[in-house]
């Protein structure tokens, strides 16, 4: 019987594992993507804001041993 995937870090999971060791490449490509983020753990911290544009490339391979 196979899991429910119900969240998107399931799903990523899920998608990594299936093309780790495969020679698969997972490429994500950023416009204008903000993010902010906390300066600590606590209620209202101050925010940095990091603003990402370009390639981020998660590559796989199997290295053969077994």
């Amino acid at each position: 019987m196979s899991e429910e995937i119900t969240t998107w870090p399931e799903l990523a999971i899920s998608l990594y594992d299936k093309l780790t060791g495969r020679g698969a490449e997972i490429t994500y490509e950023f416009e204008q993507l903000d993010i902010y983020v906390p300066s600590k753990v606590e209620d209202n911290p101050k925010m940095a804001k990091w603003t990402l544009n370009g390639i981020l490339k998660i590559r796989t391979r199997d290295t053969g041993t077994a």
